[in-house]
């Protein structure tokens, strides 16, 4: 079983951290009462105050700057790819021009 972890749904982990931020109840007893770590609960929560629309985005669903940092190393791939050609063609017709 090494290795193997727990995935919980968006729902599960706001529901966790809202009982300590909105409920006021101790994180060690929600964790004990939910079966996790206090460890991982410590996370979740952080994760939620750092964002609280977008904590755990989970299933492959990237957060709104994460996306858009995709976006830009796509652009920059791209964009060096152009730059490859536009250096081949110039040194095509610097050669064949004389």
């Amino acid at each position: 079983m090494a290795g193997r972890r727990n995935q919980h749904t968006r729902e599960f982990k706001l529901q966790a951290v809202k009982r300590i931020v909105e409920d006021g109840q101790r994180q060690s007893q929600v964790a004990a009462d939910l079966g996790i770590s206090a460890n991982t609960l410590s996370t979740w929560k952080k994760a939620y105050q750092k964002d609280a629309e977008e904590a755990f985005p989970g299933h492959g669903r990237q957060t709104t700057e994460q996306a858009e940092l995709t976006r830009l190393r796509r652009e920059v791939v791209r964009l060096r790819r152009e730059i490859d050609i536009l250096k081949k063609a110039t040194a095509y017709f610097a050669r064949h021009s004389r």
